[in-house]
């Protein structure tokens, strides 16, 4: 039995002109999902507060994972932020 390979080659433009192909780890080649963390407020004069997150290809599917999760409470609003996009102010 032939055994699965954790690498898939993968060629840029770049790479196409040199004719050297990198290797990038198989899940990076594929459409990797991405985390979403998902902010909420009951009432207007609260803040949102992160109530979780979800792991969706595409804002679409993770705007239904979301509703669909987390509907314990009536929110009146709920925003969803890509993990991707968190900026790192102060770290440890």
């Amino acid at each position: 039995m032939k055994e699965r390979s954790d690498s898939a080659p993968a060629t840029t433009a770049g790479e196409a002109e040199t004719g050297i192909a990198q290797e990038r780890p198989r899940r990076e080649s594929l459409n990797e999902r991405r985390v979403w963390h998902v902010y909420a407020r009951r009432k207007y004069d609260e803040p949102l507060h992160e109530i979780g997150n979800v792991v969706a290809d595409d804002v679409e599917l993770a705007r239904v994972y979301a509703r669909s999760i987390y509907d314990e409470f009536t929110w009146i609003e709920m925003v969803l932020v890509p993990r991707d996009c968190i900026v790192t102010v102060i770290a440890p």
